[in-house]
């Protein structure tokens, strides 16, 4: 069996099982663990499974993003990677906006102890991790905190934001679409984050290659409302499970739930970044890549 039509196989069981062990793909397939993993790395990716311990799960829906325990350890070295190029961004007097999710916090981790400036969140984790600098003012809004991500939201927060003109804002993202835009999960926190792009003059938007493409339930704002795309570089790799026939393969099976083919979702994801005039930025790269059709 080609690696390609073990992934497709893989797919089918997700799509009848939701959720699926490495060891028992292994025995299934007569291939290391190893090469499942990789196999999982891959469709992962691609934005078609969510790997977890053990095995792999069907991907969230556009109405869940997942606990944020779960989050947190989800692609760690993609959040820290674009944490690290959204922190080379700021300047030490700044003030600066850092949003909820996991991704924001990893921003708040890297600020560079240069930086004097001022804080304004909407994430108690970013605000404790944050808590111990005396030489950052930072401010939470307040306001009605979801369980588990500690997200302030409703009309406190929103009147907080409403007072503040920020230099830069560092958003979370449930999905970034050509057509949807941003879009995230809580309603109540969607208001929050448009206040904040209208508030600031330039607005990052954080999102890991598995959220590109992908649409959540809630739209927050189109993309020309959006300075740049902070992303990894793991989006090129795309290129080579395209080049092995993943796509074509899969093109029939779970990618037809997830809205566009990998490919052609990121080839029009580049060109309407590009015709709004949105850069997108990936982590690991030393300049911007040119924002181009052929990416």
């Amino acid at each position: 069996m080609l690696p390609t039509q073990r992934r497709q196989a893989i797919l089918a069981q997700l799509r009848s099982q939701a959720a699926v062990s490495a060891e028992e793909l292994s025995r299934t397939f007569a291939v290391s663990v190893e090469t499942i993993r990789r196999d999982l790395r891959r469709l992962q990716g691609a934005g078609l499974l969510e790997r977890v311990y053990g095995g792999a799960t069907r991907p969230a829906g556009r109405s869940s993003e997942g606990s944020f325990a779960a989050r947190t350890s989800r692609n760690i070295d993609r959040k820290r990677a674009i944490a690290a190029l959204a922190a080379s961004l700021v300047e030490p007097d700044e003030t600066i906006v850092i949003d909820i999710g996991t991704t924001a916090l990893e921003v708040a981790r890297a600020l560079p102890a240069s930086f004097r400036g001022r804080v304004l969140t909407n994430s108690v984790p970013a605000a404790m991790e944050l808590s111990g600098r005396g030489d950052v003012e930072l401010l939470l809004c307040g306001g009605q905190v979801r369980p588990g991500d500690g997200a302030c939201a409703g009309a406190h927060a929103e009147a907080f934001f409403a007072e503040f003109y920020a230099d830069r804002a560092f958003l979370g993202s449930g999905g970034v679409h050509p057509e949807a835009g941003l879009t995230d999960y809580y309603p109540a926190e969607v208001v929050v984050r448009r206040t904040i792009i209208a508030h600031t003059a330039m607005t990052y938007v954080l999102a890991d290659s598995s959220k590109l493409g992908v649409i959540a339930v809630h739209r927050v704002c189109p993309l020309g409302d959006l300075t740049a795309i902070l992303t990894d570089d793991i989006a090129d790799g795309l290129a080579d499970d395209i080049a092995d026939g993943l796509a074509d393969d899969i093109a029939d099976g779970l990618a037809d739930d997830r809205g566009d083919h990998p490919g052609q979702a990121g080839e029009a994801l580049i060109a309407a970044l590009a015709a709004a005039d949105v850069t997108l930025l990936r982590a690991g790269r030393s300049e911007p890549p040119p924002l181009t059709a052929a990416g």
